[in-house]
């Protein structure tokens, strides 16, 4: 068997036409059983009040490749943005009802005026102000209920990667609603929030991350990153 190699012009293993199950997933029980029976190899899956919940191992290009570079993406802003802090697979206690991990996220520090706390035990608590979470399928979870909940609870930008349909989703908060970020004359899609924060989203799903970070680059040494660090720094 050949190993599979980073070629994004061959199509990646899957199931026909058909998304593959995704915890999370919103299903009628007949479409959950069309894509359970497509999906010979799947040990286990449940249907549970309308919600597909099953083990999440993590396939290397459907998942870990792309959270990898989003979370490197973050980092290397932060590396250069004091003030902020980036986190991986971080536990942030929205409200009651609310817990998620999502696969990456980005605060302004609570001493520079961000609007999470971090608790004694290091749980964040409050909404960070950017999370990213790499979704499998344009009806995943991420898309609908973590949707309304990081807008209810004051997600400032929610970015979702979605891997099968190559696309990049970013989402702005607004007069209390989502709005579509798009992208500029140059392709990049800029934070609102984290000024200098750019994204070559046409480069990340291809997993270019020279280019990806030769853009973010160009972010940081904006005049609008070095006086957002200036904020920070003032009102730590």
């Amino acid at each position: 068997m050949k190993p599979i190699v980073n070629d994004f012009s061959v199509k990646l293993p899957g199931i026909g036409d058909l998304p593959p199950l995704e915890p999370g997933d919103r299903l009628t029980r007949d479409e959950f059983e069309r894509r359970y029976e497509a999906m010979p190899n799947l040990k286990k899956a449940e249907l549970i009040e309308g919600i597909v919940y099953m083990p999440s191992p993590v396939r290397l290009y459907r998942h870990g490749a792309p959270q990898g570079s989003m979370v490197a993406w973050l980092f290397h802003y932060q590396a250069q943005t004091p003030g902020t802090l980036a986190g991986d697979n971080t536990t942030a206690r929205l409200d009651l009802d609310n817990e998620p991990q999502p696969d990456a996220l980005l605060i302004i520090e609570p001493r520079s005026g961000g609007q999470t706390k971090i608790l004694e035990d290091d749980y964040i608590e409050g909404a960070p102000e950017l999370i990213v979470e790499v979704s499998g399928s344009t009806v995943s979870f991420d898309l609908h209920t973590k949707f309304n909940v990081y807008r209810r609870c004051g997600v400032k930008e929610y970015i979702v990667w979605r891997v099968l349909d190559r696309a990049i989703d970013w989402f702005v908060l607004a007069g209390g609603a989502y709005e579509r970020h798009t992208t500029d004359i140059d392709g990049l899609i800029k934070s609102v929030t984290f000024p200098g924060l750019w994204l070559n989203a046409e480069a990340m799903v291809q997993l270019d991350l020279a280019r990806v970070f030769a853009d973010l680059q160009r972010g940081i040494a904006s005049p609008e990153h070095a006086e957002f660090v200036k904020r920070l720094a003032a009102n730590a």
